[in-house]
């Protein structure tokens, strides 16, 4: 769907198991202590949950390109040490929040894969310039496949146990949106108008 591609997108999305008043009384996914939930920050909404962060990379259209499951408390600078191991994502412009702001990150990025970290500036930074509306634009792409993969998949609404059939549900729905996204690329019709894609 992308085979040219050499721009993307990274961000990532809280996947919460229970309620931050159930801390240290749930018992969901915690068979391991290395896969256990732990408390994460929600910067959306300004609130704590118990769960875990999904963190995922795609196209420029809303394609995955590559995705990772951490605890909620993993800062998301600690991904961007994995994406460069992405054969798909080397000498490529990766277009990110202000959370992956990191200019030894970057610096990383460059020299061990040749790619390119784009970030926004924070106002009290040296230099400060605005960020080009088109990265503005071109990022919107992310939140639109999130939203689809909250709303159409339930992605945060969570039914499994354990970790592993969590991480299985996560899986199961991530590679059915882009199923969905190949039908459409199929039928020649938007490839994120998914809601439809079956009933063409």
């Amino acid at each position: 769907m992308c085979p040219a591609e050499d721009t993307f997108i990274v961000d990532s999305l809280p996947v919460p198991v229970a309620h931050v008043a159930r801390e240290y009384t749930t018992k969901v996914c915690r068979e391991y202590f290395h896969s256990a939930p732990d408390k994460g920050d929600n910067a959306t909404f300004g609130q704590y949950y118990i769960g875990y962060k999904l963190h995922m990379v795609v196209s420029l259209n809303g394609v995955y390109q590559s995705m990772d499951l951490t605890k909620a408390s993993v800062h998301d600078i600690h991904y961007l040490r994995n994406i460069k191991h992405n054969p798909t994502l080397r000498n490529s412009l990766v277009l990110a929040d202000k959370g992956y702001l990191s200019a030894s990150q970057q610096v990383d990025l460059f020299y061990s894969a040749g790619i390119e970290l784009q970030t926004p500036m924070r106002r009290n930074q040296t230099g400060y310039h605005l960020w080009p509306k088109i990265f503005k634009t071109a990022r919107r792409w992310i939140e639109t496949v999130f939203s689809q993969l909250c709303g159409h998949m339930r992605l945060k609404q969570n039914y499994a146990k354990t970790f592993t059939g969590l991480r299985g549900r996560i899986i199961s729905k991530v590679a059915s949106f882009t199923l969905l996204q190949y039908i459409n690329h199929l039928n020649g019709t938007p490839i994120n108008q998914v809601k439809h894609a079956l009933a063409t």
